[in-house]
């Protein structure tokens, strides 16, 4: 049984803004994966909701002129990962969102709603971190552009205004050219289970491959958002591709991360898991650049 109080069917975005300006507090529905369980449990009874389901326009990805990569916000988690662009420029988000839930839900299931809905366990998330990701953002005044860095501003709580909509996401070329990565997620269950930590990490090596040009380390669960490893990132830029690297990566995550314990795991094995999976990572990454370890 799903209790809400009205449901309104937009046929444009500007419609979709103007119906979220004039019913204050209403809901955006996309796929529905994560908002109709709240619904139906509950959580969310009495709610007006405004569907872009069918907004088409919301859907796919492209190449842009300047090599970015635009990825929509309505585009499934299936469609992302079989897409060729995505395929052959950023394979590590393919593999991320390949990780989420069961077929059904990747069927269903949209990128966008899997990052506005704020979740540190959001599966993309830590990958679109990782490929420092922008977000195009449309509201009654306009687009506007900001990083995901800044998007996500507390537990469950992202950087949308009321009656504004994530209409893009955009991958920088800088972020992916010469870039490997890698995401790998540790949960109770090796299938359909949320992640008790993930971890994305993206590389790019020297031409020699054997010095770190750009380093990128991201984490869900390992603190109340989705987070970057900044200071550690910078220490290890320009360093010497060798096994000590990655025990001085994996004192500075440990530093920097801050996990809690919850009945899914406590802190200490999160940190525990942090390090090995930044380790499996790295190693990984470095390897698909070309580069030994």
């Amino acid at each position: 049984m799903y209790d809400f109080k009205a449901i309104y069917r937009p046929s444009t975005v500007a419609e979709a803004i103007q119906l979220l300006a004039e019913h204050a507090g209403s809901l955006v529905l996309a796929g529905g994966s994560d908002i109709l369980i709240k619904i139906r449990e509950g959580r969310l009874a009495g709610a007006e909701l405004v569907s872009i389901y069918e907004l088409d326009c919301l859907r796919g990805i492209s190449l842009a002129e300047d090599g970015s990569i635009r990825i929509l916000p309505l585009t499934s988690f299936s469609h992302v990962e079989r897409n060729p662009i995505i395929q052959a420029h950023i394979p590590v988000l393919a593999n991320a969102v390949g990780m989420v839930g069961g077929p059904q839900i990747r069927n269903i299931g949209t990128i966008g709603g899997n990052i506005c809905n704020g979740v540190t366990s959001a599966d993309s998330a830590s990958t679109l971190k990782a490929l420092d990701a922008e977000l195009e953002i449309t509201g009654t005044n306009g687009l506007r552009r900001i990083s995901i860095h800044d998007f996500y501003q507390g537990p469950g709580k992202v950087a949308l205004a009321p009656a504004e909509l994530l209409t893009c996401i955009v991958i920088p070329k800088e972020s992916y050219e010469n870039c490997f990565g890698a995401y790998l997620k540790y949960a109770m269950r090796s299938a359909m289970d949320i992640a008790t930590l993930g971890c994305s990490v993206n590389v790019r090596l020297t031409e020699d491959l054997r010095h770190i040009s750009r380093l990128r380390i991201a984490y869900g669960v390992a603190s109340a958002t989705p987070m970057r490893c900044l200071e550690t990132e910078q220490a290890a830029c320009g360093a010497l591709v060798q096994p000590a690297l990655i025990e001085q990566l994996q004192a500075g995550i440990e530093r920097e991360i801050m996990p809690r314990t919850s009945w899914r795991a406590s802190k200490e094995f999160r940190t525990h898991i942090a390090r090995e999976l930044v380790k499996r990572a790295f190693v990984a990454s470095v390897q698909a650049a070309g580069g030994e370890l």
